[in-house]
């Protein structure tokens, strides 16, 4: 019993160490601390942004094969006016200068817990360089290192009306005889953005070149975490990718040269990963070759076509996809085989699914993610209530023999051999096996972790209330009252299983509630929600059975006493 209450205590700590590494570990990338200035300022709809310009670095433009001479490349600080766009969703601008999207806040998700600003996942200034990137390359592409197309637009402000259910937003381009036409094109109700090419050649030669798509992002941290406060989650921050055969691949920011994906697919897609939020280029209908490299301190990752052929007095439509929102299984899943994965919930996945199925299902009745994390945790009990009952029971059986088993200790306590035997025939007779009480914890340890990751990961508990002062699930009680409760309920049910007769390891045990509240502090309040509700209900079936073992005893000792 001692060995086993001793390995017990060893998997709770290396469990607790695990997690409080993962809550103060800084992104996979260690990114460097860039200078904060004053974001960008939120337009309403009549409030076009006249003035804001950003820069363009023609260094970004990937370098393919043609059977032109290589051109050196060097940098273009062309600037121009933004072209806003306002939907349902987004608020983006595009610079004229290359049709890229630099900058993308979602309006249905906040900065941060109060604030009454849109999350900004997009971004190209002094604070964040984060942008989506398109263009034509190749023989007779117009992006080149010498300068990026530039475009131009009937308006500079695009809205989507209350009763429209797309917005287009044309860009076009024109020289001698090509026609090139960039639109972006919205859809009312979601966060992919359709990118298409019209390419019109109406002059009498053949035109030929490739489209490209990618994202760049520097090394600034992510924003997502700005309100987590000493919850510093270990989520990922880096790139994706993605094909049939391999569904999801990671790629670290710092291995964009060494590890470049280099494969060629007609069904993949590219992707820069963060805290509940994701952007990705999927092509759409042509075999596109996926590549990332490092430019200075940006990290760029996409994908480019085949060499595409428009003969003389011909046109074509090259289309590729745009998404930048929220990692959300159901939106993401229909896009592209393994672009859904970008929810990470690591080893421990198909747990994790299944748990979220639960937790959403009972969120649409309830409507309350904190009562259906309550209702999660019932059902995850009501399941393994069957072993857990046997192992309890177990427990309960060990507690009524502890006086006979510290009776043992004080008559054999030098002759370990002996009262190890006589142990065992106080087991055998009672039908005790101490190895049940391990059940529970080893049950709910995969779980546990597989919730975490669930809370972590699942963008839909952002900013979700549940009562009074947890107004974020995802982040820690900022009282620390769940903690502390959380930590009441085990010392109590502590009081309730069978004392070790080792005193050491019994004064351990005393100090397990304070270890495990002290490490629950800065977990988010929905995990320490799941485990307060969990130990209280097992505090209560721990009990029922103890007074059924007790009367059981107590009518065995009885009956003992009457012969």
């Amino acid at each position: 019993m001692q060995k086993i209450l001793r390995t017990l205590i060893i998997i709770a700590m290396l469990i607790t160490s695990y997690l409080l590494i993962l809550a103060w570990r800084d992104d996979y990338a260690n990114p460097t601390q860039r200078a904060t200035v004053t974001p960008v300022t939120q337009t309403t709809t009549n409030d076009v942004p006249s003035t804001t310009t950003t820069s363009v670095n023609n260094s970004d433009v990937p370098v393919v094969k043609s059977t032109q001479s290589p051109v050196e490349q060097k940098a273009d600080n062309a600037t121009s006016t933004l072209v806003q766009v306002l939907t349902d969703k987004y608020d983006i601008r595009i610079n004229p200068v290359g049709g890229d999207v630099v900058y993308a806040a979602l309006r249905e998700h906040d900065e941060t817990l109060k604030s009454k600003t849109p999350f900004v996942l997009l971004e190209s200034d002094n604070n964040r360089v984060y942008v989506a990137q398109s263009g034509l390359i190749g023989r007779d592409g117009i992006d080149t290192s010498e300068g990026r197309a530039n475009y131009t637009t009937s308006q500079q402000q695009y809205v989507m009306g209350a009763n429209d259910t797309t917005l287009s937003v044309p860009l076009s381009y024109r020289k001698d005889g090509l026609t090139i036409t960039k639109t972006y094109t919205f859809t009312k109700g979601q966060y992919p953005i359709d990118v298409s090419y019209n390419i019109n050649n109406t002059t009498d030669k053949s035109w030929q070149g490739q489209m490209y798509a990618q994202l760049k992002r520097d090394n600034s941290k992510d924003p997502g975490l700005a309100d987590k406060g000493m919850m510093g989650l270990a989520t990922y921050l880096g790139g994706a990718w993605g094909t049939p055969d391999s569904p999801y691949n990671k790629l670290k920011f710092g291995n964009f040269n060494e590890e470049a994906p280099k494969i060629t697919t007609d069904k993949g897609w590219v992707g820069i990963i963060q805290h509940y939020f994701v952007s990705a280029w999927i092509p759409k209908g042509y075999q596109a070759q996926l590549y990332s490299r490092e430019n200075a301190n940006e990290h760029i990752i996409g994908f480019t076509s085949n060499p595409i052929e428009v003969a003389g007095g011909k046109q074509l439509t090259v289309n590729s996809t745009l998404y930048a929102g929220p990692k959300v299984q159901q939106n993401l899943k229909p896009l592209a085989e393994g672009l859904e994965q970008t929810v990470d919930y690591g080893i421990l996945w198909t747990i994790s699914k299944v748990l979220f199925w639960i937790l959403d299902s009972v969120h649409k009745v309830l409507g309350n993610w904190g009562w259906a994390i309550i209702v999660l945790t019932l059902i995850v009990k009501i399941i393994l209530m069957p072993i857990a009952n046997k192992s309890y029971y177990s427990m309960a059986k060990m507690r009524a023999i502890a006086p006979r088993l510290q009776a043992l200790k004080d008559d054999h306590g030098d002759d370990r051999m002996r009262m190890s035997q006589e142990m065992m025939k106080i087991y055998k007779e009672e039908q005790v096996n101490p190895m049940a009480g391990c059940l529970p914890v080893l049950l709910q340890m995969p779980i546990f972790l597989a919730l975490y990751w669930v809370l972590v990961e699942s963008v839909q508990l952002r900013h979700a209330p549940w009562i009074l002062w947890i107004k974020d699930l995802s982040a820690m009680d900022p009282y620390f009252i769940l903690p502390l409760l959380m930590g009441a309920a085990m010392f109590f049910q502590q009081h309730l299983n069978p004392q070790p007769t080792d005193p050491m390891q019994a004064r351990v045990l005393k100090f397990m509630p304070i270890i495990f509240t002290v490490f629950m502090l800065f977990f988010p309040a929905g995990l320490v929600l799941y485990w307060t509700v969990n130990n209280v209900f097992s505090m209560v079936q721990q009990y029922v059975i103890n007074k059924k073992v007790e009367a059981e005893q107590a009518k065995k000792d009885a009956l003992k006493n009457l012969v």
